[in-house]
């Protein structure tokens, strides 16, 4: 499915915008244009963010500035900027001690200085106001989510509307986004599902995709370190600023954990996309509700939108969501049924049945043709017969590999080529009963 597909289903953003004015004053929204600021009002509620290790405001400060304090690696950031414009990213230094990008370039002083003169001058500003330049610390990316984001750190954004969570997405970094988690520079957005903390759909220029561009690395499926942690910061986060509707950008650094990147008052609406959800059908759903402890809006936001995430789904695409293990009826040469637990596998094109359960079923006389195939265990040569079965009562009429699947958890998979009309979540499982077994 495409993101044009979904612009007319999710054709609301306008409405949504109406939340966005309403809810936030004009105090909490200059407040959270402002990172400095920011950062101040989430320490003195003691929430973690990156450390900060200097503050540039004027041409006088940067004359004095001693660059030597500066550790290995940081970052350097407008404090008002939007979209992560401005930002400069220290991964290093090389073996000749020199500061470098995510690339290996190497990064000098006067580079350096030129930047921040830019930043105080307000380049990066809204109306090119003067700004404050800030040294801060470079988040390391954690071990989970290092396989996920080429030469960038991953952040999880979340949507927070009367204190409850209603929305979250994952931004990954690419080659093509030059290691931003940005969407617009060529980043990915990958939904999550609020309940488990489990990462759904992925979008990449609009198109649904199932692994990393040019690599046979999933995204779907991975489970979000600290997920519990990431809900409650969030809220905490926008309700330090005193926005009603706040994206909150949070990272997870390998060592410190969960750490709040900015908040937005203003936030971008790509994460319904994400999501394959509306949005604003879920902010109506917790619109006006009466205050009530962190705790309770979480176990709220849990129980509204994880569980109905696949009804959302299903009632606005028109197609069922399918989780890793489904039932399927297989039809049998003789015309009956028989009940099969089979895994769902987007990485697989065509569905595989197992040689025995085949014969058993007399499925395997009637070969259509042989096929060169590459599996993990090399070029294989296997047969394909036609196949007739039913999933979730819809019949599908394919051509199927006859695989040796003895040593392998389910007797059968079933491939993209017959998933059209589904939708698939990974962190959904559905339970089978009365399955050959």
């Amino acid at each position: 499915m495409f993101l044009k597909e979904w612009k007319g289903v999710l054709g609301m953003n306008a409405r949504v915008v109406e939340y966005i004015n309403k809810s936030n004053s004009p105090e909490a929204i200059r407040l959270a244009n402002n990172k400095l600021a920011t950062k101040k009002a989430l320490h003195r509620l003691g929430l973690s963010t990156p450390r900060l290790y200097a503050t540039l405001s004027s041409r006088q400060e940067l004359r004095r500035f001693r660059w030597t304090k500066l550790p290995a690696s940081f970052v350097l950031k407008p404090s008002s900027s939007y979209g992560g414009g401005g930002v400069v990213v220290i991964f290093g230094r090389n073996k000749k001690g020199e500061w470098v990008k995510a690339d290996k370039t190497a990064v000098f002083i006067p580079e350096l200085r030129r930047h921040v003169m830019d930043i105080l001058d307000g380049d990066f500003s809204s109306g090119n106001v003067p700004d404050t330049a800030l040294f801060e610390q470079r988040v390391k990316i954690d071990q989970v989510l290092k396989p996920l984001s080429i030469k960038g750190i991953p952040d999880i954004r979340l949507l927070i509307y009367n204190g409850v969570p209603v929305m979250a997405m994952l931004r990954l970094a690419t080659e093509e986004s030059g290691g931003r988690a940005n969407l617009h520079a060529g980043g990915i957005g990958v939904g999550i599902d609020l309940s488990l903390g489990i990462t759904t759909t992925a979008i990449h220029h609009g198109k649904l995709i199932d692994t990393l561009p040019g690599k046979r690395q999933p995204i779907a499926g991975v489970r979000i370190p600290y997920w519990n942690d990431i809900l409650h910061l969030s809220v905490r986060a926008a309700q330090a600023i005193g926005l009603s509707y706040a994206g909150v950008d949070i990272a997870i650094d390998r060592d410190d954990g969960p750490m709040v990147l900015e908040i937005n008052a203003r936030p971008g609406l790509e994460i319904q996309v994400a999501n394959l959800a509306p949005l604003r059908l879920r902010l109506r759903r917790v619109e006006g509700l009466p205050p009530s402890s962190v705790e309770k809006k979480i176990r709220l936001a849990k129980e509204l939108f994880g569980a109905e995430l696949e009804h959302e789904i299903e009632e606005l695409s028109g197609r069922m969501v399918l989780g890793v293990e489904e039932t399927v009826e297989i039809i049998d040469s003789h015309g009956e049924t028989i009940k099969v637990a089979a895994k769902v596998d987007t990485g697989a094109w065509r569905t595989a049945i197992d040689q025995k359960l085949a014969e058993k079923l007399g499925l395997s006389s009637e070969v259509l043709e042989h096929r060169h195939v590459q599996s993990a265990l090399g070029e294989q040569v296997r047969p394909v017969i036609k196949l007739t079965m039913k999933v979730r009562g819809q019949k599908i009429t394919t051509e199927a590999f006859i695989a040796d699947r003895k040593n392998l958890t389910y007797d059968m998979i079933l491939g993209r080529r017959d998933l059209r009309g589904f939708l698939v979540d990974p962190a959904k499982r559905s339970k089978n009963e009365n399955t050959y077994p």
